[in-house]
């Protein structure tokens, strides 16, 4: 079995950081999601380790979140080859401190969430600069974009083509309501520029409820597939988000089924090898 990086493994542990953004979602409204929980959830399905993803906590705990998953990681037996942190390229107090208490920790790279803020945040060139700060450092950070916000996403890594960046979620697409277009043309145009990387994460959770499976997501794949290849995309489990769907192991059944129609070194690309490349780990 080809083992799985996965790139985006969320946490939730509710004593040391607010998750506001959960609160209205009845299946991660309460209770924690702990590495405990995921190792139950994944055993001998071929996870060979994870990266942590910051989970989007409160604005006030977003430092305290990546100091207490830090010292998870410490603990081999937890399985988290790394983590990305997050980080507020919009504001320049503050910023390079953090930049170098992270690097300090060795944090394998950055995430700001941008689907919940306004378009201009990325498009400020403050806010670039900070980016292409991390990129000289040698890391990457993640885009998290809506389908319609997919044009800034290529207008900003235009303009930070020194950093490696990991497109989150296939850039959202609106599988539910059937929006290949012009989320196809967008994200071809994206597989243009080589500091761009696709995470294969996500997806099923934007499907229709009840209407989550592999032939729902199957032309969105696809295209991925077509645009980026398999040297330009890694894998996420995006756990715990992933019981919108139909939950963790389903996804991994899921993404098993889409690695066997590939050929072994396809496979290994998207499992493990393109993200210990992209994010400079390794799993051993």
């Amino acid at each position: 079995m080809i083992p799985l990086l996965d790139t985006h493994q969320h946490l939730v542990y509710r004593d040391q950081a607010g998750y506001g953004w959960t609160h209205d979602i009845p299946k991660l409204a309460k209770g924690d999601f702990t590495v405990a929980d995921y190792a139950g959830l994944t055993k001998d399905a071929g996870i060979g380790g994870t990266l942590f993803m910051e989970t989007g906590v409160d604005d006030a705990d977003y430092q305290a979140e990546t100091r207490f998953v830090n010292g998870l990681a410490g603990d081999p037996s937890n399985g988290i080859a790394g983590l990305i942190a997050s980080i507020r390229p919009e504001e320049d107090e503050g910023f390079d401190a953090w930049l170098d208490e992270t690097l300090g920790m060795g944090v394998v790279g950055y995430r700001r969430i941008l689907h919940v803020v306004d378009d201009a945040m990325s498009q400020n060139d403050g806010f670039r600069r900070n980016v292409r700060k991390i990129g000289a450092a040698g890391k990457t950070f993640d885009m998290c974009f809506l389908a319609r916000q997919l044009p800034i996403a290529r207008e900003f890594a235009s303009a930070c083509d020194n950093t490696r960046l990991v497109l989150d979620h296939c850039g959202v697409p609106d599988i539910a309501g059937g929006g290949l277009d012009p989320w196809r043309v967008d994200m071809k145009a994206l597989s243009e520029l080589p500091n761009v990387t696709c995470k294969l994460s996500g997806i099923l959770a934007y499907c229709a409820p009840g209407e989550a499976t592999l032939d729902a997501i199957r032309p969105y794949v696809d295209h991925v597939l077509t645009c980026f290849g398999p040297e330009r995309m890694v894998w996420g489990s995006d756990w715990p988000v992933v019981d919108m769907a139909n939950g963790l192991p389903d996804w991994i059944t899921a993404t098993r089924a889409i690695l066997g129609e590939l050929s072994e070194e396809e496979a290994s690309a998207i499992a493990h090898r393109t993200a210990e490349r992209v994010y400079q780990v390794s799993l051993g």
